[in-house]
C-alpha cells in the first residue's frame, strides 16, 4: 500500500490577509520555521521514502525540514504548484471579499475561473493527475508531498468522494498532515489536518465579511484556512499563502 502524507508549508507573513498564490520570495516566516521543525519531529519515527514539493520557496522551505535529519533530497514538481490564481494573485482577502466572483469561487468552484488564471476544478485534476503519477512510481512505503491548502483540500475531496463543489468545508492547517492509503478498496483517509495539537480548535477573532461574501475566505489563508488566503503558505481558496 502506498501512503500519501499531504503537508500543507508552514506559516507566512501572507498567509492571513493575501493572496500569495505563486508571487515568488514568500518564504516561512519565524512562526512557519517553528512549524516546520515540530512537524519534522512528529514525522521522526516514520519510514519515508521519499520526499516531493512544490517548487515556490514556502514548501521548499518545509520540505527541506523533514529532508534535512534523513539525509533525504527533496524532488520538485512543478504540478504541485499552487492554485494560479491569475489577477487575484498578490490582492488584499479584504479587497477580494467584495469581488463579484467571490460567491462563485466560495459555492461554485468547478465551474468559477479566476481573472486569467485557473478554474479550482482544473487544479484539482493538475493536482490528483501528479499524486497519481506519483503513487505509480511508489506503488508501497510512504511518501511525503509538500503543497498549499487549496491543493490539499481539492485533493483530499477528490479522494474521499466530496464533490468539488463542498471542498470549501475542507479545513487545511500551516505544517498538517493529511495521510490517504491506497488500498485494493480503495484511497482510506487515515488522518487529516494533523497538527500535533487541538490548538486550531481554540476561538478566534470573527472575521468581518460583508453579508454577500457568503462563506469562508478563499483557501491559503481562507486555506491558512484555503482561495488559500495567502491562497498559501502553503494554503485556502483562496486559503493558502
Amino acid at each position: 500500500m502506498t501512503v500519501l502524507l499531504l503537508v500543507r508549508h508552514g506559516a507566512n507573513d501572507m498567509v492571513y490577509g493575501r493572496l500569495a498564490g505563486r508571487l515568488p520570495g514568500v518564504r516561512l516566516n519565524e512562526e512557519g520555521r517553528r512549524q516546520a521543525a515540530n512537524l519534522a519531529a512528529r514525522l521522526a519515527d516514520l519510514p519515508i521514502d521519499a520526499i516531493y514539493s512544490s517548487p515556490l520557496d514556502r514548501t521548499v522551505e518545509t520540505a527541506e525540514a523533514i529532508a534535512a535529519p534523513r539525509g533525504l533530497s527533496i524532488r520538485l514538481v512543478e504540478a504541485l504548484q499552487e492554485v494560479d490564481y491569475g489577477e487575484w494573485q498578490g490582492a488584499e482577502l479584504k479587497e477580494l471579499y467584495k469581488h463579484e466572483l467571490w460567491p462563485g469561487i466560495q459555492h461554485y468552484p468547478s465551474g468559477t475561473r479566476f481573472p486569467n488564471g485557473e478554474t479550482l476544478g482544473e487544479t484539482q485534476m493538475r493536482i490528483v493527475t501528479a499524486l497519481d503519477a506519483l503513487r505509480a512510481r511508489h506503488p508501497k512505503g510512504l511518501i511525503v508531498v509538500v503543497s498549499h491548502a487549496d491543493a490539499i483540500r481539492l485533493a483530499t475531496a477528490y479522494y474521499i468522494g466530496i464533490h468539488i463543489d463542498l471542498f470549501q468545508r475542507l479545513e487545511v492547517a500551516p505544517c498538517s498532515v493529511t495521510a490517504i492509503g491506497f488500498t485494493r478498496m480503495g484511497p482510506r483517509l487515515l488522518a487529516y489536518n494533523d497538527t500535533g495539537s487541538l490548538s486550531h480548535l481554540k476561538p478566534k477573532p470573527e472575521e468581518t465579511q460583508p453579508a454577500s461574501a457568503g462563506s469562508a475566505p478563499p483557501t491559503d489563508q481562507a486555506s491558512e484556512n484555503g482561495v488559500e488566503a495567502s491562497a498559501e503558505k502553503t494554503t485556502g481558496s483562496p486559503t493558502s499563502a
